[in-house]
């Protein structure tokens, strides 16, 4: 009955839609449009749980605890399922008659349709990427998905994990297969990963049970802290911990010796070259993940000229600070005295570590109570800050969010890394809480979870131009209502913005002009007042993330440029708090239709005066 009830709404949805490529549109009746539309957006939803079905993972990220013990499927043969579903998918949308949908799933058609012909048109360049890196490799974020995400409320879920965990070795063989086939295709990470990816994947299997060290491994204490949190008789905790550390030593330290050998096997062939112009269709490849990442046809040259001119203009603002503090000496010597000065950095310590975080949690509780002065709508889960867990620390990025659970399960996440202190200066603490917590991420991407006006894909669609420009964005609001008082803290504002910047110069140096590793360090050395080892990681992740770091600084120039020509066309009809709405409560938008709908509601506001 349900086979058959699913063929009539297919049938039925393919007679109410005209095939717009072959009809005329013609005038539909509001009745019509809201029949067409709720038709189509049961199709959408459709679609995604059939995504939410294929992907124990995503169901864990979403709080569900189906497939509970299982992994997503990391075979070759994937990538040629996916294309076919996503033909399938664009033989349906070229049925449809846009002219029969209402405003909100006229939006979702032409997302959805973006993201469907995106799909078909990057699976030429499916290998053209580095499965393994020191930013967002499988050997740390699979281990880090069960320590973050994996709840054991129950015995059946700890026995989850332990599946999970023996299912590792088999994630790991098809992960190994497909480098195999990347670097048949001439794609092999440059020499520096290696070490970088190398040293993460030993220390997963340190430690017990993996030797006689009286310190747990990393998925060992995570396995044991939270069975000890289950109210069962010892016995019976004791019998499970021993079934996870016999997983571990069966399965999980198999698995990454078997990635280790692979690894030290292929770096012997790697090279120092950094940027994907050494792919075959390199120059093609860099062109269109500009063209993803910042869903704008702007050019590898023009990007670098406007990472250039806005380089300048940051350096001419910081030069006020400079005489506003009393600072005598050139714009590197000052540079040179927020970098090393000591009453900018806490202690290398742990009080140090915890006085951080302290402050950091601090500033998000500050802003909270200042958020109604910028917006009307709110994000029901909580935001929580916490440091990078050890055994990633070393290689993971500086500061970064996780969202929470969509059943409100588990809060949105600001991870610090704490790893190099003097790489988190307190003149940057702001900036950071503002941009991965509050207003930011976490303001962007729970309200876009809770929002019932839209379709479940497009709640978890990601367009990097629209988060990391909301994300940009949400560090130069504060100035607007008071924060930054503090020059050295207004200066760090800079000093982030200034980074984002010279990311657009870097990235398209690197991977369009042929720049060499070193090359990019030193621009970020001579040209801003970060620590070294920040300029390493930051060139390091334009390497193995080509394009990804140019979205920030296109996306917030976007954002505010639709503001200011909201301000101006609108006057005193201006709310600072309804143009947040506009921007927040669709969801993740490409840039174009963000444009689109900031536009649409500056009419409806003119209108209604």
């Amino acid at each position: 009955m349900k086979d058959k009830f699913k063929y009539f709404v297919i049938i039925t949805l393919l007679a109410t839609f005209s095939c717009a490529e072959n009809k005329e549109s013609k005038e539909y009746t509001e009745e019509e449009k809201r029949e067409a539309s709720a038709e189509l957006n049961e199709y959408f939803d459709a679609e995604f749980q059939k995504e939410v079905e294929e992907s124990p993972m995503m169901q864990t990220r979403m709080g569900m605890k189906t497939d509970y013990g299982k992994w997503d499927d990391f075979s070759n043969l994937k990538y040629a399922e996916d294309l076919e579903q996503a033909k399938q998918r664009l033989d349906y949308l070229k049925k449809v008659d846009t002219a029969a949908l209402d405003e909100t799933t006229s939006t979702s058609y032409k997302i959805y349709r973006m993201q469907v012909e995106n799909e078909i048109d990057d699976y030429d360049y499916r290998f053209y990427n580095y499965p393994i890196n020191q930013m967002h490799g499988y050997h740390a974020e699979l281990p880090a998905f069960l320590i973050n995400m994996h709840r054991i409320d129950s015995v059946p879920d700890a026995k989850a994990y332990i599946s999970r965990l023996t299912g590792l070795e088999k994630v790991m063989d098809d992960i190994i297969e497909n480098l195999k086939l990347r670097e048949q295709n001439g794609i092999i990470p440059p020499k520096f990963v290696f070490d970088r990816t190398l040293d993460a994947s030993r220390n997963l299997i340190k430690g017990k049970p993996f030797s006689k060290s009286n310190e747990a491994s990393a998925l060992l204490e995570d396995f044991k802290t939270k069975v000890d949190k289950l109210e069962l008789p010892e016995e019976e905790k004791t019998k499970l911990i021993g079934e996870a550390e016999k997983a571990l030593v069966d399965h999980v330290q198999p698995a990454y010796e078997k990635l280790i050998s692979f690894l030290e096997n292929q770096q012997k062939r790697a090279t120092d070259e950094a940027g994907v112009w050494k792919f075959p269709k390199g120059e093609e490849y860099y062109n269109l993940a500009l063209k993803r990442v910042t869903t704008t046809d702007l050019s590898a040259e023009e990007i670098h000229k406007f990472g250039l001119s806005e380089v300048a203009r940051i350096h001419s603002e910081m030069g006020k600070i400079m005489e506003e503090v009393g600072f005598e000496g050139s714009l590197q010597d000052f540079f040179e005295f927020m970098r090393t000065d000591k009453q900018f950095y806490y202690e290398n310590s742990e009080e140090g570590k915890s006085a951080y975080l302290k402050k950091a949690k601090s500033i998000i509780n500050q802003m909270k109570s200042k958020l109604p002065e910028l917006f009307n709508t709110m994000p029901e889960a909580d935001v929580v800050v916490k440091a990078v867990e050890p055994f990633r620390e070393k290689s993971a990025g500086k500061a970064f969010y996780q969202k929470p659970a969509i059943d409100g399960s588990r809060p949105g996440t600001y991870y610090a890394n704490l790893y190099d202190m003097e790489a988190m200066p307190k003149y940057e603490m702001e900036s950071l809480a503002y941009h991965e917590g509050i207003p930011g991420h976490h303001m962007q991407l729970a309200i876009a979870q809770e929002l019932d006006s839209i379709p479940e894909f497009r709640k978890f669609s990601s367009f990097t131009a629209f988060i990391e420009g909301w994300g940009l964005y949400s560090e130069y609001i504060p100035k607007e209502i008071g924060f930054y008082q503090d020059p050295y803290s207004d200066f760090g504002r800079l000093a982030a913005e200034l980074w984002r910047s010279c990311r657009l110069v870097v990235d398209t140096g690197i991977h369009s002009m042929k720049w060499t590793r070193q090359e990019g360090i030193d621009y970020y050395k001579e040209n801003t007042p970060a620590a070294e080892s920040n300029c390493v990681k930051m060139v390091e992740r334009h390497i193995v993330m080509p394009g990804q770091a140019t979205a920030y600084k296109v996306g917030m120039n976007k954002i505010l440029e639709l503001r200011e020509d909201a301000k101006k066309q609108l006057g005193e009809k201006f709310d600072i708090r309804e143009f947040h709405d506009v921007v927040l409560t669709s969801g993740s938008l490409p840039l174009n239709i963000l444009e689109s709908k900031v536009n649409s509601w500056i009419n409806k506001k003119n209108k209604q005066s």
